[in-house]
């Protein structure tokens, strides 16, 4: 009973990884969601093709036929979302059946089930055409935020910004108010169609102010001509300032995402992990990009030495003489090198394409004269490396580097 418990056990973590937890090198993941995203770009497509009617009427067994195997999918998807819902670190605590209502409750669950709904009403004889509500499965893009920094952070800056933003919304729906107010005020004798009342100019005044100006609605007199005037240069000053406040803190959120990853990656070198966050900081500031296409040589084994280098993305090949070492994204290879004249231990080829942060030693060496608290850590940490891990003779790679555990690298 215990070997099927924990065979079960192992089977539902296997599956919350792969449709919840998976990362950039869960490549079953990564297959996974692939398909269900591309299943819900199809499932989009079709909709709109199904309001044609000459194709409706001549491939409308086709559609359904689709459409009831990806209701199938995403129905299967949806109950294995609620099995493993108590896997999820937050709700543990609750237990099997109140996590999984907790989960059931949360906006994304409560869009997968709508998703699926219009179908089994209608197979049940509801009757009600509820087919609209499957486009509500387009939220479901949501799910990118899990692979892409740049989603996750423009998320977190709106977030991070609703205060602001809230406040913007604020003045700018005073000005609608105001402007359609004024116009009213103003034509509504000569043109009770258009600002005949205050909701009604609202229409004009909202299309003024973002500046989109349909011209189905525009003053007549003079005076409403000068209120319009100024209504669209208010209009290019506030609706622009929502834009400048989220490109703000978008810009914000990818600089403090990028050197986060970075310090860590820092941090992580047996060099450096003595130091403090000021004196890693101060590495980094050292740090220069390089870009490598697939198969390009980053290092030839016997040239000097004189930089290291951090793997910011894609992945590089160490070529020893007796086998091949793969270094992924978050790893560093060369570390000795910018400590000591020495020679490169091995050929490094990039694998795919791949960005390098890289470390040079007359730079390091030129911090050290500015900072000798540094100077004196790393070298203590370099001495206690060499005295402890075994070292090329003369080279640059010590055998830590070959080695590095990467699990804690997963989500960066």
């Amino acid at each position: 009973m215990d070997r099927h418990q924990d065979r079960k056990a192992r089977i539902k973590k296997r599956i919350y990884d792969v449709i919840e937890d998976g990362g950039v090198r869960d490549t079953t993941s990564l297959i996974v969601n692939g398909f269900l995203i591309g299943l819900i770009i199809v499932n989009v497509f079709l909709v709109i093709l199904e309001t044609v009617p000459s194709l409706e009427s001549r491939y409308r067994r086709q559609f359904e036929v689709f459409e009831a195997i990806s209701v199938f999918i995403f129905s299967v998807e949806y109950l294995a979302r609620l099995w493993v819902a108590d896997e999820h670190a937050p709700v543990q605590r609750y237990g099997e059946l109140t996590a999984r209502l907790r989960y059931a409750a949360q906006p994304s669950a409560v869009i997968d089930l709508l998703a699926i709904a219009p179908f089994y009403l209608a197979f049940f004889g509801f009757g009600a055409d509820l087919r609209f509500l499957r486009l509500f499965r387009l939220v479901r893009f949501l799910k990118l935020t899990r692979y892409s920094p740049g989603i996750r952070s423009l998320v977190t800056a709106v977030a991070s910004e609703r205060h602001a933003l809230v406040g913007s919304l604020v003045i700018m729906t005073g000005l609608i108010i105001t402007a359609a107010t004024a116009l009213y005020l103003i034509e509504r004798d000569i043109q009770p169609d258009g600002f005949g009342s205050i909701p009604a100019a609202m229409w004009w005044a909202l299309a003024t102010l973002t500046t989109v100006g349909y011209g189905d609605v525009v003053p007549v007199t003079v005076a409403g001509k000068l209120v319009g005037g100024v209504v669209m240069v208010f209009g290019l000053g506030m609706f622009a300032i929502p834009i400048g406040i989220i490109a703000t803190a978008f810009a914000r959120e990818i600089h403090q995402r990028e050197f986060v990853v970075t310090w860590a990656m820092v941090a992580r070198v047996p060099l450096f992990r003595g130091l403090t966050a000021p004196e890693i900081a101060e590495v980094m500031k050292l740090l220069h990009a390089q870009t490598f296409q697939a198969g390009a040589v980053i290092t030839h084994a016997g040239d000097p030495a004189h930089s290291m280098y951090f793997i910011a993305s894609g992945s590089v090949r160490v070529m020893l003489p007796k086998e091949a070492v793969e270094l992924e994204e978050g790893m560093f290879f060369g570390e000795l090198a910018v400590l000591r004249r020495s020679q490169r231990s091995a050929t490094v080829i990039a694998s795919r394409r791949c960005q390098l942060l890289v470390l040079d030693a007359s730079d390091l060496q030129a911090l050290f004269l500015r900072r000798p608290a540094i100077a004196r850590h790393i070298r203590e940490a370099a001495d206690q490396q060499l005295r402890e891990a075994g070292v090329t003779p003369g080279g640059d790679i010590a055998s830590g580097e070959l080695s590095q555990d990467t699990g804690d690298d997963k989500d960066d």
